[in-house]
């Protein structure tokens, strides 16, 4: 596997380069690492090609949040809306460095992610038209008003297929805002559906920390 690693945006980024020249390419904005356990996970799965872009150093709860939201529990943090700053940043810098060193023109451009990425990657398509098709694995739906934005406003592209996951425990809490996370989460796939999406919804055992790897992955090749 070649895999490439380089900074743009004050970010760091490593690319996983695909075997064919035009396979699709996926950005995957991520926690931690470098998404090689996600890469391992995808081959065991399926042989799928495709060139993934893993960015990481990220200002997790600045960069993947859209607006104020305060700590959800007490050991918490609040999150500070930087979305609109850091998707100028993906857009302006980090994918046109990333576009010089893949191989051929991409079959398609989609993003991913887990957790509050995936909130990001749903709340990307809201602000442009560049990314075709999105997953959001165990994605952070529970977020403050953000069901209600979905029902309101229009994407800037309808994606070709979106994939969405969750884990069945994911809910089961007292706190007021983890334990909206299944209902938002349904009511956002059922709202795509109904505006002609291609739209796979997927429940995975567990709680939100289980199986991240493999969850991204079955969401990266979801999306293929």
């Amino acid at each position: 596997m070649n895999i490439e690693k380089f900074e743009a945006a004050g970010k760091e980024a490593t690319l996983y380069h695909s075997k064919e020249p035009g396979s699709p390419l996926i950005i995957l904005n991520n926690y931690a690492g470098d998404g090689k356990s996600v890469m391992e996970a995808a081959e065991k799965l399926d042989r799928k090609d495709f060139n993934l872009l893993c960015i990481g150093n990220l200002n997790w709860d600045h960069d993947m949040t859209p607006w104020y939201c305060p700590p959800t529990s007490p050991q918490d943090t609040p999150c500070t809306g930087g979305a609109d700053e850091y998707l100028k940043l993906l857009l302006g810098d980090i994918l046109p460095e990333c576009l010089k060193r893949v191989d051929g023109t991409p079959f398609h451009v989609s993003i991913a992610g887990y957790s509050l990425a995936g909130l990001f990657a749903l709340y990307a398509l809201y602000h442009t038209d560049v990314f075709e098709r999105a997953a959001s694995m165990s994605g952070s739906l529970w977020f403050p008003d953000f069901k209600e934005y979905v029902l309101s406003h229009e994407m800037k592209r309808k994606p070709e297929k979106l994939y969405l996951s969750l884990g069945d425990k994911e809910a089961k809490t007292r706190n007021r805002y983890l334990k909206t996370v299944q209902d938002n989460t349904e009511r956002i796939a059922g709202h795509f559906r109904d505006t002609g999406i291609d739209v796979t919804f997927e429940m995975n055992p567990g709680n939100h920390f289980k199986d991240a790897a493999l969850r991204s992955a079955k969401g990266v090749l979801a999306i293929i």
